[in-house]
Order: C-alpha cells, then sequence, then structure tokens
C-alpha cells in the first residue's frame, strides 16, 4: 500500500512566494512538505497517505514474533568480518526464537537476516524507497516497504525486545539511538542495546565516556546501559535474559490471523 510519487490537490490560493535560499525541491511530496507551510489540502492528503502507510505497517506485521532490531550498514558486503558478525548474530537470534528484523537491504542487513535463514528462523525486513533503490536481500521471509524513515523507524522499534548496532553509517547511527534515546526518556521500556564491532565503534564509544558522560550531557547509567561485544552467544544471551526475566516473555500458541482486519 505504497503511496503514489505524486499528490494532486485543488486550486489553492496562491502561495507567498519563498526566499531563494529555501525554495522547494522539484515537486517531491516529502521533501515539498518538510519544506515549510504549505496549502492546507496538500497537508491534509500527505498525512492521510501517512497514516494509511502506519496501518499497512501495524498490519503487515502484527504476528511476526518477539523480534530483535539489527541496524548495520548496506556497504559490508560478504567475505567482510562484520558481514561475518552479523551472519553468526542472525543465527544466534533465530536459535534462541527471536525474529530477526533488519532494514530489509544489502550488506550488514542481508547478513544478519542470512544467519537467521539459515537457522530456520524467522527473517524480516523493513525496507525503504531511495532515490537510488534499495534491492531488499534475498533472505527475507516478509518484507514491507515504507517510503517515509520516520513510520519505518516506528516499525523497527515497535515490535522488538532489543536492538544491535552493527557498524554502519549516518542511518545506523540515526536508528540506534533513536532506540537510546527512547529507553533514557521512558517512551520505551529499557531493552538491551547491543554494540557489535568493538573496534569499528570505540571512537564514539570513547567520547561518550569521556566527553559526554564527564560534562553531565548524558548519565553514567545510560553509558552503562549499554552492551558492547564481538560475540554473538554473549549479545544473545544478554537478551534472552532480559527478554524472558525482565519483560516476561514466554512461548505460546500463536494468535489467530483475522482476515476482518488485513491480517496476514
Amino acid at each position: 500500500m505504497a503511496p503514489p510519487r505524486e499528490i494532486k490537490t485543488g486550486p489553492e490560493p496562491e502561495p507567498i512566494p519563498p526566499s531563494p535560499a529555501v525554495a522547494h525541491p522539484g515537486g517531491v511530496p516529502e521533501e515539498r512538505y518538510l519544506s515549510g507551510p504549505q496549502p492546507r489540502g496538500f497537508e491534509f492528503v500527505w498525512t492521510a497517505r501517512v497514516f494509511l502507510e502506519f496501518l499497512e505497517g501495524f498490519r503487515s506485521l502484527h504476528f511476526v514474533g518477539p523480534c530483535v532490531t539489527v541496524f548495520g550498514s548496506a556497504r559490508f558486503h560478504e567475505g567482510h568480518p562484520y558481514y561475518v558478525l552479523g551472519r553468526a548474530l542472525g543465527g544466534q537470534l533465530a536459535g534462541a526464537g527471536f525474529t530477526v528484523m533488519t532494514g530489509g537491504g544489502p550488506g550488514l542487513m542481508e547478513a544478519a537476516n542470512r544467519g537467521a535463514r539459515e537457522r530456520s528462523g524467522r527473517s524480516i525486513g523493513c525496507n525503504i524507497e531511495l532515490p537510488r533503490e534499495q534491492l531488499p536481500n534475498p533472505y527475507l521471509d516478509k518484507m514491507v516497504l515504507f517510503r517515509h524513515f520516520f513510520v519505518r523507524k516506528v516499525m523497527l522499534m515497535k515490535y522488538s525486545y532489543a536492538f544491535v548496532g552493527l557498524p554502519g553509517g549516518f542511518g545506523t547511527m540515526d536508528e540506534v539511538f533513536e532506540a537510546a534515546t527512547l529507553i533514557q526518556t521512558g517512551k520505551i521500556s529499557d531493552f538491551p542495546v547491543v554494540f557489535m564491532g568493538s573496534e569499528y565503534w570505540a571512537p564514539m564509544l570513547d567520547f561518550m565516556r569521556n566527553t559526554q558522560v564527564a560534562q553531565g550531557t548524558i548519565d553514567q547509567a545510560d553509558f552503562d546501559r549499554l552492551l558492547v561485544t564481538d560475540d554473538p552467544a554473549e549479545a544473545t544471551n544478554c537478551i534472552s535474559e532480559a527478554a524472558t526475566r525482565k519483560f516476561g516473555l514466554t512461548y505460546k500458541k500463536v494468535r489467530r490471523r483475522l482476515w476482518i482486519f488485513g491480517e496476514r
């Protein structure tokens, strides 16, 4: 149920011309929406389409089971040590009974999904439409395509009992620190947040410890909440222990899907 790329609205009063420094980009609805106040009709239709995208995500992912979301770069491919690490992690998580959820793309997302598939676990991808198409990896049992990053991030958070950050760039850091912020502010439960690839993350963790904690912009407890490990078994054991002891996760009969709600 991906929204169409163009939204047409009826005639509107002539808008105030923008200054050259903030001119609207060429007609892409999301960019247009985020570039300042728009005609009311446009904003209403855009918001309605976002609602439908949320609804499609909820209906598609309602039965995916207890998930662990794995974030990571699309730019490390098969044969790289980080790919090997992500694949091993996916297998360990699947062996512990978790559904492995990723952004659905290539690289380390593929590695985690592949590891889960190889252990006969469930493998889910929440992919995103990008100007340069991010193709879904071939190891997904279910893939949901989103247009908006913020809708996609809600889905990656909503169904998971833990969050793992494999090495990555802006997107990975955005996603894993979104999870950390939601936990810090009490918006979601105190789920495990795990960083894997300790050498890659070491400079960032040093900055957090020696600057952010030292100057009080985060608490020591915020930093201590993070688990840093290169051992997929240790990460999985930490996640399993938290899910069962802290959050009461148990194994029980799967709920029946209801076609009337579009569940599948």
